[in-house]
């Protein structure tokens, strides 16, 4: 965790210093880094989705929770076991919107006893869809600044973000929100020991830079006054690609805010952030559970080679199975006895051999 915590200080610190280090580096900072991280960002971003696309499955493997579909009087969980295509879309719906299976999630823990119980786990389903919703309308608020005009969706969304108006400017509800659930994602690695024992730098520093994303955008907001003009003109250009200088006294806060949201865009493709594109191609999620109406054919099998079954195996190693003292579908068939002239030429055989004078 102090790895995680370290790197993202060494981030801002780095981004004060280009920030402070003349024109030069504020064009390095304000302009190459962000079209830097944004084409990181797309390409990783589709050679992810791309690899995993091409990636075989070679077992059908729905996770399922609910009844499968069997006989007509039996009632069918068609969501929480599709078996049509229909019923894998609602499933995916629920999980990219809802979040169902978090939803559905429990937490097991062992008391005096001993006693293992199995609880509710609905915090972390609010934190986590309270997490994403308020991420999801930040994004949103902010194509303010790369387009003119601004989308006709964007001031409605803002009035109702802030139809508080506790403040100057407006507080954003969306603001506390994802604060407090970043802070609780992170607090509950910390509280919870098996969390926290399968918790690595991985794990704490996107949250940790999304932390330090949030604070210094809050603090532009409410606390430290940033020339918007400037930051509009800067945006617009980006969006532009015009490769425009940034203004000048834009202030080192939005650069540190502007650098670390470029670390979490060339971040992204490589870390467990990639949720967002993989779990459209999980299979686990994206496959009906038809086992029983449709054989799955494995993409590795070798055309050449024709399929075994278990009969034909058994027929093929049936003695040695026997042998071995295995079960066997198909008993040996009994032994068949001697004819009665082979069996006295074999016992004459054996009569002249024992009379035979050694030489």
């Amino acid at each position: 965790m102090k790895f995680s915590f370290l790197a993202v200080i060494a981030l801002v610190a780095l981004a004060f210093l280009g920030a402070n280090l003349g024109s030069g580096m504020q064009y390095l900072f304000g302009v190459i880094i962000p079209y830097v991280a944004f084409f990181l960002f797309i390409g990783g971003f589709i050679y992810r989705v791309t690899q995993w696309a091409k990636s075989p499955v070679p077992f059908s493997i729905p996770t399922t929770s609910g009844q499968g579909k069997s006989l007509p009087w039996i009632n069918h969980a068609k969501l929480d076991n599709p078996s049509t295509i229909g019923g894998v879309i609602g499933r995916m719906a629920l999980e990219v919107f809802a979040f169902r299976s978090l939803f559905k999630n429990t937490k097991a823990e062992i008391h005096d006893g001993p006693k293992l119980t199995y609880e509710s786990s609905k915090w972390l389903w609010i934190a986590g869809l309270t997490f994403h919703y308020c991420f999801l309308i930040i994004v949103i608020r902010h194509m303010r600044l790369f387009t003119n005009p601004m989308p006709f969706f964007i001031e409605p969304l803002e009035y109702l973000d802030g139809f508080l108006q506790v403040t100057v400017p407006a507080l954003y509800i969306t603001d506390l929100l994802f604060v407090g659930a970043v802070t609780f994602l992170f607090v509950r690695r910390l509280v919870n020991p098996q969390v926290r024992y399968i918790s690595f730098a991985a794990d704490y520093f996107p949250l940790f830079l999304i932390l330090a994303i949030a604070t210094t955008g809050i603090l532009m907001r409410y606390v430290i006054r940033v020339d918007i003009v400037g930051i509009k003109e800067l945006t617009m250009n980006l969006a532009t690609f015009s490769f425009a200088a940034p203004p000048a006294n834009l202030g080192s806060t939005f650069f540190i805010h502007l650098f670390l949201i470029c670390a979490l865009m060339a971040y992204f493709p490589f870390s467990k952030l990639m949720h967002l594109g993989g779990v459209f191609l999980s299979p686990t999620r994206n496959m009906p559970n038809d086992s029983r109406m449709v054989r799955h054919i494995n993409p590795w099998n070798d055309p050449n080679i024709k399929p075994h079954s278990y009969a034909g195996y058994e027929d093929e190693f049936r003695e040695f199975m026997a042998g071995a003292g295995l079960p066997l579908e198909k008993e040996l068939p009994p032994e068949e006895p001697e004819e009665p002239a082979e069996a006295e030429e074999t016992a004459a055989e054996g009569e002249a051999a024992q009379e035979t004078p050694a030489e």
